[in-house]
Parts: structure tokens; C-alpha cells; sequence
């Protein structure tokens, strides 16, 4: 169940000069929360009154507490980062489906592009067994230090060379032959297809955070919808905020 309220700032601090970390108290929202979720935030301005949706990136049920790390964009994200510890920002959610764990796999692949990922090491704490990351990113990667500091074997690469594998995180895969009972994966449209077509090569299920531009990110409009296969050649579109983020992506229509 969703919930509207006015989330207490603890923490809102840089990664680096464009991404921001922030930690709200929301207990409501924490109790509900799923990894691949997310929650819309609002400027509290009003030239810019449509809130702005970003994926969860951790949540604790105990502390009641959310977590999100999100890139300084426009308008919007800037109003967030300049806000401060002890203030307050008014937030709807979880919203959206997220990730279905599979809670027999041996070993799960996760694969991240970016800014996606956030929301995946969130899932990445959830997750039963053996655990690979794949992060990929222009030049640097963040969140590695924090996967590999609850136990995952992380591979890294980097288009410029900067750090780890040079090339994109797909190239990565097949220079690992990445393998597993599993793959959830978040980021760029053509990285997630990328990551469709080796999961199929490969016969493994895969989940697809798909990131699309969202406007109310509770499905009044259709600004984000994309093409999902209906089972008799043909296509339904379907809302990322409403029906996703998360699909199968067996389900998605790549072309």
C-alpha cells in the first residue's frame, strides 16, 4: 500500500558532485518497500509540481528508514540536493513492482548501468546464496565498495578504461562468461537488451528494470509506457510506473 507523508531528511551528502545520497524517515514507506521499487518526491514548487520518481535504493523496516541515491539532472534533483539534514520532503510511495526473488537460485548475476546501480544493491542485501555484480559506467562506477562489503564478487568496467574491464558491461559478461540461476539487471534501455540477449544465449531468466521518463509515476498518464508482448504476436503498452518498473524480460518487445 502506498503512502503519502512528510519524510524527515537524515542524510543528503555527494557520492561524487552530481550524485547525491540521501536517507529519509518514512516508516510507512519502509514497511512496505520492495528491492526495484520506487517513490516520487516533490519540489514543494510550484513551476515544477510534478514530483520526481527515483528508484529505492535500500530500506530498513526497523529503522524506518529509505534510502535513495539519484543523479543532479534538472530542476527538480537540484532542489533536492541542496536540501539539509532536519529538513523535511514530502514523498509518495513505494510505488511500481519491483524485483521477484527467486528464492532457489545457487547464484544470481547482477547487472547494472550507471545510475541503475542503486536499486540493485538493494536487492543484492536480499538475495540467498552466491552473488556476482557487473557495474558498468562512462568512466566511474559507484556502490562497488558497498557490494563488495556484504560479500559480492564484483567485476567492474568502464567505456573510457578508468577502472577495471574497458568496454561496457555487456563485453564484461562475456569475457567472465557470466553464469547463474538468475540475472536482475537496471540501467540504460540498450544495456538491458544487451543483457536480454545474453541471457537468452545463455538460457538463464532475466528481470529488467526498465528506465523510462515518467511525468505523475502513478499512472494517470502514459509517458512512459513501452511495448510488452500480449502472447499472440502482437503488443500491449504497458506503463513502467504502473506495470514495471520491473519485467520479465522475455516479456519485453526489444524492436
Amino acid at each position: 500500500m502506498k503512502t503519502i507523508c512528510e519524510a524527515k531528511i537524515l542524510k543528503n551528502t555527494n557520492i561524487t558532485p552530481v550524485i547525491m545520497d540521501m536517507v529519509i524517515h518514512a516508516p510507512e514507506i519502509a514497511r512496505e518497500a520492495k528491492a526495484g521499487q520506487f517513490i516520487n518526491i516533490y519540489t514543494g514548487k510550484g513551476e515544477l509540481i510534478l514530483p520526481r520518481p527515483i528508484s529505492i535504493c535500500d530500506f530498513d523496516e526497523n529503522e524506518g528508514t529509505v534510502r535513495v541515491v539519484y543523479a543532479v539532472v534538472g530542476k527538480g534533483t537540484e532542489i533536492f540536493s541542496k536540501l539539509t539534514e532536519g529538513e523535511s520532503v514530502k514523498v509518495l510511495g513505494p510505488l511500481g513492482n519491483g524485483f521477484t526473488i527467486n528464492e532457489n537460485a545457487s547464484k544470481s548475476i547482477l547487472v547494472a548501468g550507471g545510475i541503475g546501480a542503486p536499486p540493485i544493491l538493494g536487492l543484492c542485501k536480499r538475495l540467498k546464496g552466491e552473488v556476482d555484480v557487473y557495474l558498468g559506467a562512462r568512466e566511474k562506477n559507484i556502490l562497488a565498495d558497498e557490494f563488495e562489503a556484504i560479500g559480492a564478487n564484483v567485476y567492474l568496467s568502464s567505456d573510457a578504461g578508468l577502472e577495471g574491464f574497458k568496454g561496457n558491461v555487456v563485453e564484461l559478461m562475456r569475457d567472465k562468461n557470466a553464469k547463474g540461476d538468475m540475472i536482475y539487471t537496471c540501467g540504460p534501455k540498450i544495456m538491458l537488451k544487451g543483457v536480454y540477449n545474453y541471457a537468452e544465449e545463455k538460457g538463464i531468466d532475466v528481470q529488467v528494470s526498465m528506465e523510462e521518463r515518467m511525468a505523475c509515476g502513478i499512472g494517470a498518464c502514459v509517458g512512459c509506457a513501452i511495448k510488452i508482448k500480449d502472447g499472440n504476436g502482437g503488443y500491449n503498452n504497458l506503463k513502467v510506473c504502473k506495470d514495471g518498473p520491473v519485467f520479465d524480460g522475455k516479456e519485453v518487445l526489444w524492436d
